[in-house]
């Protein structure tokens, strides 16, 4: 696929071969589409990898395997994992806000899968090459969200 593929789309109408996308993509994350209400991230998780234990407060998720065998965790608290699946080509993955989770890549090739974020979880354009990025990125973007809420909080408290 071109690079023009592997640009964030949105929020404008767009059609793309899914699965084709998402078995190209190398990278740990990339976001091809983003709109107001929903947004769309290939990710490609190397053998051992994962996503990383994380829960969105607000946000539903789907997950769809493409290729690859991966472990799902799910549950109410980061250390209360209720839910436990395995996972191959094909199958997908219902995660509702507020749930922690995680996604593990038990295969001996690159778990290849797509996510449908409502709302979108990461800036328009994100692109993470690796894991490390992806939370480097996340920490920068959390400090950014603090630092608006201290600024809004001060003016607020000013006015």
């Amino acid at each position: 696929m071109s690079s023009e593929a592997f640009r964030d789309h949105g929020p404008r109408p767009h059609a793309l071969d899914i699965e084709q996308a998402t078995l190209t993509n190398d990278r740990f994350r990339t976001t091809l589409w983003t709109g107001t209400n929903l947004q769309l991230t290939v990710m490609s998780i190397e053998p051992g990898g994962e996503i990383g234990l994380e829960m969105h407060i607000d946000r539903d998720q789907f997950l769809r395997v493409e290729a690859g065998r991966g472990r799902v965790l799910m549950g109410p608290e980061r250390d209360r994992m209720s839910f436990d699946r395995e996972v191959v080509d094909d199958w997908v993955v219902l995660i509702p806000a507020g749930t922690w989770h995680n996604v593990v890549n038990t295969g001996e090739e690159p778990l290849k899968l797509y996510s449908l974020y409502a709302p979108p979880e990461h800036p328009h354009g994100a692109v993470h090459r690796t894991k490390a990025d992806a939370d480097a990125a996340e920490t920068g973007e959390a400090e950014a969200e603090r630092e608006a809420e201290q600024e809004a909080e001060g003016e607020a408290g000013a006015g």
